[in-house]
This record gives C-alpha cells, sequence and structure tokens, in this order.
C-alpha cells in the first residue's frame, strides 16, 4: 500500500505581543496577524486621481502615507504578513455594475466619469494609473496583493481563504477611507469571526474630521479595537525575525 503524506499541526510557540488598543490591549500571535492595506491607490490619494477630481480633500493623504510605510516597515520586520487590497473593475466597468446596481448609482468614481464623459476609462480602471498602488508603498516581496471590486474587501474577493489558509484570525488595518472602505471591512471581517483593530493616525478619511471620529467610535464600541502607529511599532517592533 502506497504511502500517503501525513500533515500534522505545527507545535511550535506562537510569538506573542500585547498591542495597547482601545477599549482594551489585545494579546496578538504574530503568526495569526495581517497588515491588511485598504486602497492605497492613486485614484485615492495622489494628486490627480479620482477622489481629487471628485472634489474630496485629500491633503491629509501624504501624510497618511508615511505612517502607513512605517506600519509596513515594521511588519515585515516582525514576521508579520502584509496584504494589499486595489479597489476598482475591468476597463469596461463590467464589473461595477449597470444602473441595477447600487453600486452604480453611490459609487463617486462613476458618479464623476458620467458627469465628466471625458474621463471615461480613467478612473479605477485595472491596468491605469489610478487603479495602481501609490509608489512609496510599493509592495515588496513575500506581500501579498489582492482585487476588490466593492467597499468591502471581504465581497467577491481571495481575502478571507488567504487569511483561512494562513491561520491568520487578527487584522491590523491601515489606509483609506477610513469611513468607508475600511469601516466596511472591518465590519465583515467582525462577522466573520476576524479581530479587527483600525490604526486611527495611519487611515484617512473622505468628509469632514468629524466622520473619521464616528468611524473610530463605532470600531472601539461596537466592532473592534483601535490603536495607533506608535503603539503598533513600539509592540512588533521588539520583534525580529
Amino acid at each position: 500500500m502506497q504511502s500517503g503524506t501525513i500533515i500534522e499541526p505545527s507545535h511550535a510557540t506562537p510569538h506573542m505581543v500585547m498591542l495597547p488598543a482601545r477599549p482594551e490591549p489585545l494579546r496578538l500571535a504574530v503568526e495569526q496577524t495581517a497588515v491588511v492595506v485598504i486602497d492605497m491607490q492613486n485614484a485615492y490619494a495622489s494628486p490627480g486621481g479620482y477622489v481629487d477630481l471628485a472634489g474630496f480633500d485629500i491633503a491629509g493623504a501624504a501624510a497618511t502615507i508615511e505612517k502607513i510605510a512605517t506600519v509596513l516597515d515594521t511588519a515585515r520586520t516582525a514576521g508579520v504578513q502584509v496584504i494589499y487590497l486595489q479597489n476598482g473593475w475591468d476597463p469596461d466597468y463590467v464589473e461595477a455594475g449597470g444602473p441595477g446596481s447600487p453600486n452604480w448609482h453611490k459609487s463617486n468614481a462613476l458618479k464623476t466619469m458620467r458627469a465628466r464623459p471625458e474621463l471615461k476609462g480613467q478612473l479605477l480602471a485595472r491596468g491605469g494609473w489610478d487603479y495602481a498602488l501609490v509608489d512609496r508603498l510599493a509592495p515588496k516581496p513575500g506581500d501579498i496583493s489582492l482585487h476588490k471590486t466593492r467597499y468591502s474587501a471581504f465581497f467577491n474577493s481571495q481575502l478571507d481563504q488567504t487569511l483561512r489558509a494562513r491561520g491568520i484570525r487578527n487584522i491590523v488595518f491601515v489606509g483609506i477611507a477610513s469611513n468607508v472602505c475600511v469601516e466596511s471591512t472591518l465590519r465583515d471581517g467582525f462577522h466573520l469571526e476576524y479581530f479587527g483593530v483600525m490604526l486611527e493616525d495611519a487611515t484617512h478619511h473622505l468628509g469632514p474630521d468629524f466622520i473619521q471620529q464616528a468611524t473610530v467610535y463605532n470600531v472601539e464600541k461596537f466592532f473592534g479595537w483601535v490603536s495607533t502607529v506608535a503603539d503598533f511599532c513600539g509592540s512588533f517592533g521588539q520583534l525580529d525575525r
């Protein structure tokens, strides 16, 4: 009889980190933690991108990019998986949905292109500049990049199976927009039994400042935990893999 391969669970002791957070600190296993970068694309963070063209203030995006770069450097050194999500659609916008989809009516990118036909095909189309990640946050070897077509990174994407295949239960969120795509993804993750942490100073919101405050309140009180770049780097920076 031909013998098969026996796969046994690892008995290695996980590397544990105590992350200061609100409403209480979290004890996290490094091997079960990922930093998920939401939509740090030219569309959302660069002058001339869709968000800028749609009239939103992106003045705070540059500082957010630098904060995220610091988080990612620390995460990679500590052996924490980094996962990028990019929002957008095929060049013909079939994935965006037609008039029968709420996304067709609510997406500011689609509305901007309908109001300015000369922009058609330029905003959030895969393969274009607008869709691309900002240069400062280019992925590095070992990072994972995934595509999404709606606000939540869990909807019709490979995020859930990517995390589960690696035994990841804890997600540290950074990115844009804290009040839309970050919060949507963190909420969905809560219902899928993930522990979600939002780094409040490594996320950028679309709209007035009270929007960020409302998102932080929702996360802290109902859906997850809130921490900071300094606390993340102070905790995970003690590890050198």
